[in-house]
């Protein structure tokens, strides 16, 4: 068995990453760190190396929204369209005519609890080709665009039917302006950054972020890397809570070891311990998670994380329901961001880590090759 150092050495020296840096943690501290390759050009990569964090922005996302259900101020089964009426307006994908789209009403509404474990119908087009067909047809921006236009997706499935992996948090954010009255940066900065001391988290990058900035490498059809540009929009009409924050793995790893902590850290409070095991808790109503299967090849591999295991989501992350031999355990959570910066957190071993680089595309075989033999390596030692 490879130690944690070799396998980050390894896969940068194999190319299966550009470069990475990975941490561990307990309830109590980091327990270990590591990195290897270039963050940038002529820029090693550091503990303090800054990412585009994408899509772990919405466990930061769902904690805003827990924080108000924890106050008593939001409830998991509320309609969507009762806080923001405009909701009301998105309408189910049921066919095309041609290149027409043909609407119909959902058959139920949408809930605050559908918006956090992706069962709201609303899908990325990175993974539901039919939804790219749309934003074509309709000349809709994506959700990339930061525009509040950008957020009218079809609903591809009606609400509660089924796993859809899509733009609901960036809904779900948009409840917490609406209820709490903050906008979603601010509101984050208040009462998640600013207490958890993750002074390097951020919705738009600082001067000192910047000079720690890591460059994004795609694979070409050539199995190399080439230097790209992909990031989320600055200044934003709308902040979306499912992709726009830029992190550090210590700061990330903060976030995590409050959850491990049961709702705080270092004497500051986030959620009440109840409030924890509601978010961490399987939310799906009896539903599962579904393979993610691609439709943008360069962007994103399949999906399909320890098959023969079930897999369900909580109120903010994926959840295994067994345990994973010589990795993670039962009711362990994780997730990801597009760009190949992941984590899990497992309760039952006292165990949060962090494995990040900046590459498309997002899941290849060959970086969750380097996740699992990392994972292992944690475990191992």
């Amino acid at each position: 068995m490879s130690s944690k150092e070799e396998v980050l050495a390894a896969a940068v020296a194999r190319q299966d990453v550009p470069f990475v840096v990975a941490m561990t943690a307990n309830a109590a501290g980091v327990t270990w760190s590591g990195a290897a390759g270039n963050a940038a050009a002529g820029r090693k990569a550091m503990e303090d190396t800054v990412f585009r964090i994408f899509s772990m922005t919405k466990a930061i996302g769902s904690t805003a929204a827990m924080i108000l259900i924890d106050r008593g101020r939001l409830d998991l089964d509320t309609p969507v369209e009762d806080i923001l009426p405009d909701f009301a307006s998105i309408q189910v994908l049921d066919r095309f005519d041609g290149e027409t789209p043909v609407m119909r009403a959902p058959k139920r509404k949408a809930t605050i609890r559908h918006l956090a474990t992706h069962t709201s119908g609303l899908e990325y087009e990175f993974w539901n080709p039919t939804v790219g067909r749309y934003l074509a047809a309709t000349g809709r921006p994506s959700i990339l665009a930061g525009t509040r236009d950008a957020l009218f997706y079809p609903m591809m499935t009606d609400p509660g039917t089924r796993w859809g992996y899509g733009i609901s948090i960036d809904w779900l954010g948009q409840v917490v302006e609406k209820v709490d009255g903050r906008r979603i940066d601010r509101f984050c900065q208040e009462e998640i950054f600013g207490p958890l001391a993750m002074n390097d988290t951020a919705f738009e990058v600082s001067p000192a972020m910047e000079a720690r900035l890591a460059s994004v490498a795609a694979r070409g059809e050539d199995g190399i890397f080439a230097e790209t540009a992909l990031a989320p929009p600055p200044n934003p009409e709308v902040y979306g809570m499912g992709h726009c924050l830029y992190s550090t793995a210590p700061d990330y790893l903060r976030f995590l070891r409050m959850i491990l902590n049961r709702g705080s850290l270092d004497g500051a409070r986030i959620l009440s311990e109840a409030g924890i095991a509601r978010m961490l808790a399987d939310n799906m109503g009896g539903l599962a998670f579904e393979t993610m299967v691609t439709a943008a090849p360069p962007v994103t591999a399949d999906f399909a994380p320890f098959p023969g295991i079930a897999k369900t989501h909580s109120f903010g992350f994926l959840r295994v329901e067994g345990d994973v031999p010589g990795m993670r355990s039962a009711g362990s959570q994780s997730w990801a961001g597009v760009l190949n910066t992941h984590y899990w957190i497992d309760p039952a071993r006292d165990v949060a880590a962090v494995i990040m680089t900046q590459s498309l595309p997002f899941v290849e075989p060959r970086f969750m090759r380097v996740y699992e033999d990392y994972e292992r390596a944690v475990y191992a030692g």
